[in-house]
């Protein structure tokens, strides 16, 4: 009798859990909705995607003239030239590290910023094209869920992270792109998929199985193609699957019945400006250890 007792309460409270994992996620799902004009939008991911691809433009507009371009037409042909393979590495570097590239000599000189400016800066047509690619799909769908400050403490901070990560590890290799921040995108909605599993078909086994795959394949290019940068990968990654178990949305249902999200910034902005501070702690100790 006890033991049937005992069994009645755990069903109970394995569907008591599936049920609220249910309401939490399409609470999740559905928030954007709620809101009006230009609050419904993602623009963050629109904004950076543009001012990502204005910059781009410039410094293709740069590279060209450096290795002789003189009209219009030139320009576009050395675009095009470049679009996959670079033609001239010397030249592309000179101007990607004028603009802010991760060069570590300049970072110990004292050019902290840029451990920012990277993520704002890529080699090529091939690699903007497929990077902003990539935040359009995962960037829209995922600002909609946790919403604009948090999609984009998320993604600068991992990209940031991303950045100490290729500082520390790869100190001789001149670095740039949105792809570690991207990666952290990608962290951060796997532990979203994680906390909400019950929600999913088969607790979620698939759509993490299906995560993982992505996630090794992408990792597992830069072990082939050279000039990748895997160090920046792990890191936005990693330091993305942390952020996401401390700010991907959590719904509960609070004592006057309304659903509250447990993970919002307006509750958890100490544990936000904390995760700012030890990013910058983060950057300082990397420098001084590389730098000495």
């Amino acid at each position: 009798m006890i033991k049937k007792i005992n069994n009645s309460y755990s069903e109970n409270d394995i569907a008591a859990r599936k049920l609220r994992t249910q309401i939490s996620y399409q609470a999740a799902l559905g928030q954007h909705r709620t809101l009006r004009g230009l609050a419904r939008l993602s623009w963050a991911t629109w904004l950076i995607t543009i001012v990502t691809v204005a910059i781009w433009c410039v410094t293709a507009y740069q590279l060209a003239l450096a290795t002789g371009a003189h009209n219009l037409r030139d320009i576009v042909a050395n675009v095009l030239n470049n679009a996959i393979n670079i033609q001239d590495n010397d030249a592309l570097s000179n101007v990607l590290v004028a603009f802010g590239a991760k060069y570590n000599q300049l970072i110990v000189q004292g050019q902290y910023w840029r451990f920012v400016t990277p993520i704002f800066l890529h080699a090529n047509l091939l690699h903007v094209g497929l990077n902003m690619l990539n935040l359009v799909v995962l960037g829209t769908f995922l600002e909609r869920l946790v919403g604009h400050l948090r999609f984009m403490l998320i993604y600068f901070v991992t990209g940031v992270v991303s950045v100490i990560a290729s500082f520390y590890f790869m100190p001789e290799q001149i670095s740039v792109g949105a792809s570690g921040a991207i990666f952290g995108l990608v962290g951060a909605y796997s532990v979203f998929v994680l906390i909400h599993r019950r929600a999913f078909r088969y607790n979620g086994i698939p759509a993490l199985l299906w995560l993982i795959f992505v996630i090794g394949v992408n990792l597992s290019i830069g072990l082939f193609i050279p000039n990748v940068d895997n160090y920046a990968h792990v890191g936005g990654l990693l330091s993305g699957c942390l952020l996401g178990w401390w700010f991907t949305p959590v719904y509960t249902l609070a004592p006057n019945k309304t659903l509250i999200d447990v993970h919002g910034l307006s509750r958890r902005w100490p544990l936000a400006l904390l995760t700012i501070i030890g990013t910058m702690v983060l950057a300082i100790i990397a420098r001084y250890l590389i730098g000495g």
